[in-house]
């Protein structure tokens, strides 16, 4: 992407835009749908309504998650609900339950249905099955219906939406006056959700189910920084951050980021740091920096999630894991080669999408310290060009070997991550790291975990499969949710060198590790 003069000529900005554009600077700052049942809820004191949840899906149909039936993911999806919180039900069912000669799955749920307060149907088409979800529907106030039949209409807080909107159609002139504010909510929860349905990840489907959740059950804490500020947060940013609002506004670059930014939408965390990656500027980070870092505009304040708890690799080559050997595993092949690990496979979209992603894992000369330096290609958006990015994380030891705190000032915002070595073979050809981190004041969390080896490719199948499934499972994370990492002829050339005086392995020996390859 070339770059742009600062002196080069800008349209002047209406107030209107600015203040769009200014929404658009912080990735979670958006318009949200009020949540009115929610907000009353919360109100009236501790009591909080249960959460049941019924998903139906086609019989046998396929998802677009690396070909994983619905089913699977579905199930998938339930246990991860329980990571926001453990009182949280969803049942699964396929949609041919009433096929079945035994009364009592059928009996089942029926049961569950009608004690439901969502009901999500994936991938229904069947006509036996439509009929009988809608002669069921009255039961539940809210029905998501997502890649099934068009006879099928989606219901959010006890109102009817329609699939598709098209302008001032009849239904919306039979609905009272009195109704519209809701019925508006009710369709940009519906197109909040179809939005996220679309980008086809597991996290993205529990947003779905989360949003819902949030807008017409009980407020739901990990969505509540998605809502906007208000007018104390522009006032906060105008008295404090004045300079360099209109040094970015005035800033070919960085206005292209916040243009960019007011395109996502709510929760897309892949959209919003693809745009910050793709158009980053030292006017960028000073705005973050003033507006979130220094000032917390937001007035924001989230930790780093707790779940899922992932255990560290105990011991390595026969020997009990300590901190010097889980650090010269983290150091991996660098000294023999120019990076320590290249990524394979990532599961969190957001963050390893990158293209030719290299890990540099070193000592350094200070007593003590020990840093992460993670390199990769960032394509801009419409893929006319492509540049490095470099990233150099703090990295500290955790309580127990294995485990290891990192912190980087990444475009003005402090992010603080907990990593995990969740397995590493002995020949280091290659590992698993999981992650879980927080950007504080900008109110996002996140997870994930990256595959790497020493040359990016994909473990061997017969040899490692059975293994590296195993620490995918300690992870809760399934083998079709990951993707893979471009790593293509394009990597050539990558920015690797390390500074001076830095020092590698203490007791791991990667000389052995190479000749253990060879022999395979």
């Amino acid at each position: 992407m070339a770059e742009m003069s600062h002196t080069a000529r800008v349209r002047p900005l209406c107030w209107k835009t600015a203040r769009r554009l200014l929404s658009a600077a912080v990735p979670l700052v958006v318009s949200w749908p009020v949540r009115v049942k929610a907000a009353a809820a919360a109100s009236l004191g501790p009591s909080v309504p249960p959460v049941r949840i019924v998903a139906l899906v086609g019989d046998g149909s396929v998802s677009p998650l690396n070909s994983a039936p619905w089913h699977d993911v579905m199930l998938h999806t339930a246990k991860k609900l329980k990571w926001v919180d453990e009182q949280y039900e969803m049942r699964v069912f396929s949609d041919n339950f009433y096929e079945s000669n035994n009364e009592t799955v059928a009996k089942r749920v029926t049961e569950e249905v009608r004690r439901s307060n969502v009901l999500i149907v994936v991938a229904v088409t069947s006509k036996e099955s439509v009929k009988w979800i809608q002669a069921h529907r009255h039961f539940v106030p809210n029905i998501i219906c997502l890649e099934s039949s068009v006879a099928l209409t989606n219901k959010l807080g006890g109102m009817v939406i329609e699939t598709e909107i098209k302008g001032n159609n009849i239904f919306t002139k039979l609905v009272p006056p009195s109704q519209w504010k809701k019925l508006h909510e009710s369709r940009e929860v519906a197109q909040t959700v179809s939005l996220a349905w679309e980008r086809h990840n597991c996290d993205d489907i529990r947003f779905c189910l989360l949003v819902i959740i949030n807008a017409y059950i009980t407020p739901v804490p990990t969505l509540k920084n998605l809502r906007a500020k208000g007018f104390s947060t522009f006032k906060c940013m105008l008295k404090n951050c004045g300079v360099q609002i209109l040094n970015c506004l005035s800033d070919p670059i960085c206005r292209k980021a916040l243009q960019c930014l007011s395109q996502c939408s709510p929760g897309d965390q892949v959209c919003n740091y693809t745009c910050i990656a793709s158009y980053e500027s030292p006017l960028l980070e000073e705005f973050s920096l003033c507006v979130l870092q220094k000032n917390n505009c937001l007035g924001l304040d989230v930790e780093i999630p707790e779940k899922p708890h992932v255990a560290p690799i105990s011991g390595f080559r026969g020997q009990r894991l300590c901190h010097e050997t889980a650090e010269d595993l983290l150091v991996g092949w660098l000294g023999k080669l120019d990076w320590s690990w290249r990524v394979v496979a990532g599961q969190n979209r957001a963050y390893d999408q990158f293209p030719c992603q290299y890990q540099l894992f070193y000592r350094g000369k200070q007593k003590g310290t020990f840093w992460c330096e993670a390199v990769f290609q960032v394509r801009t958006l419409d893929g006319s060009a492509t540049s490095w990015r470099r990233r150099k994380y703090n990295v500290g030891r955790g309580e127990v070997p294995g485990i290891f705190h990192f912190s980087i000032m990444d475009n003005g915002v402090v992010t603080d991550e907990m990593w995990t070595i969740v397995d590493v073979c002995e020949d280091l050809s290659w590992g698993l790291f999981h992650y879980r981190g927080a950007a504080r004041v900008a109110g996002q969390t996140y997870s994930g975990a990256v595959l790497v080896s020493p040359d990016g490719v994909y473990p061997d199948e017969k040899q490692h499969r059975q293994r590296l499934i195993a620490a995918l499972d300690r992870c809760c994370i399934k083998e079709w949710e990951l993707f893979m990492v471009d790593n293509n002829c394009s990597c050539q050339d990558p920015p690797l060198c390390l500074p001076e005086g830095c020092s590698l392995h203490y007791n791991v020996d990667v000389d052995h590790s190479r000749k253990q390859m060879s022999l395979l």
